[in-house]
């Protein structure tokens, strides 16, 4: 049995975003999103998800340690002069070695973060990463003690396998960056093992950015191995005008609406029924 959770990244990045990724909830094609606790839109997307019926769709946190501006005050690592995270290259930077001074930074924040949607009144079900940066090295550690902390039992971990061949022009610069954060995914999936949280058995997404297409999906589908698999998608509505250099105004494409477009197709639902894929949401642990 392919049991799938389509899960929406980046809820709370704009209100463009959280329109299109509450049309795909709507539709029952994202049974799963990701929540920005930092997002210049959060409000609007907590306004949005408060009447929706939880038990079809889970909500995690999307800890967020390389955009923007943090919750938690007095970070001196993680941030550079202006008081906000460094983006992304640089954060990746960092992240690749770990200290005690580092861990202690992101776990401060990543609980400011997480009470800030517990407040809010969610019960998150998964925890995530904005650029991938939970996964790094000097992130990992940090990452888990809080998620346990907060009884959040579900993790991404993206190792997903690249292209055996190299389909319609993917840029190598796009496909070493994916095959690295599958490798640092692959090592954080070992690290959890003893830390009583669970991940999903396979996960696609990486070699999707920008790229999916009905037809692609499709194959994802078709592929697919039984068990639990987590895809990650970033659908939205496209914000015209939004000065480039924002915070996350990079996601705000047409990219995003092309992703939207395939999730509210009758064929994509189609090809659901057709290969027999059952998408579900994050399940709750209990015990």
């Amino acid at each position: 049995m392919k049991h799938v959770i389509i899960n929406a990244d980046d809820l709370g990045a704009d209100v463009p975003r959280n329109e299109g990724v509450l049309e795909a909830i709507r539709a029952g094609t994202v049974t799963s999103v990701s929540i920005l606790a930092n997002g210049p839109a959060l409000e609007d997307a907590l306004q949005r998800i408060r009447p929706l019926d939880h038990s079809k769709v889970s909500f995690g946190i999307h800890c967020n340690i390389s955009e923007g501006r943090p919750l938690a005050g007095g970070l001196r690592i993680l941030t550079g002069p202006d008081g906000c995270f460094m983006k992304k290259a640089a954060a990746h930077q960092l992240l690749m070695h770990g200290s005690e001074a580092i861990e202690e930074e992101i776990a401060r924040e990543l609980d400011m973060q997480i009470e800030a949607l517990k407040g809010a009144g969610l019960r998150l079900t998964h925890i995530d990463g904005h650029h991938h940066a939970h996964v790094f090295p000097a992130a990992i550690k940090a990452v888990c003690a809080t998620a346990r902390k907060h009884n959040i039992p579900w993790i991404r971990i993206p190792d997903e396998p690249a292209p055996v061949f190299r389909e319609d022009g993917i840029p190598d610069s796009f496909l070493e960056e994916s095959k690295a954060f599958s490798g640092l995914a692959g090592n954080a999936r070992f690290y959890i093992e003893g830390t009583g949280l669970k991940a999903s058995d396979h996960f696609r997404g990486l070699y999707l950015k920008g790229r999916a297409s009905l037809q692609r999906m499709q194959k994802i589908l078709e592929e697919l191995k039984p068990g639990l698999t987590e895809i990650m998608m970033h659908p939205g509505r496209a914000t015209a005008g939004r000065p480039q250099g924002e915070p996350f105004s990079s996601f705000s494409t047409m990219d995003r609406e092309e992703e939207l477009h395939v999730l509210l197709s009758e064929e994509f639902r189609l090809a659901l029924l057709r290969i027999g894929v059952i998408l579900i949401p994050f399940p709750e642990i209990k015990g």
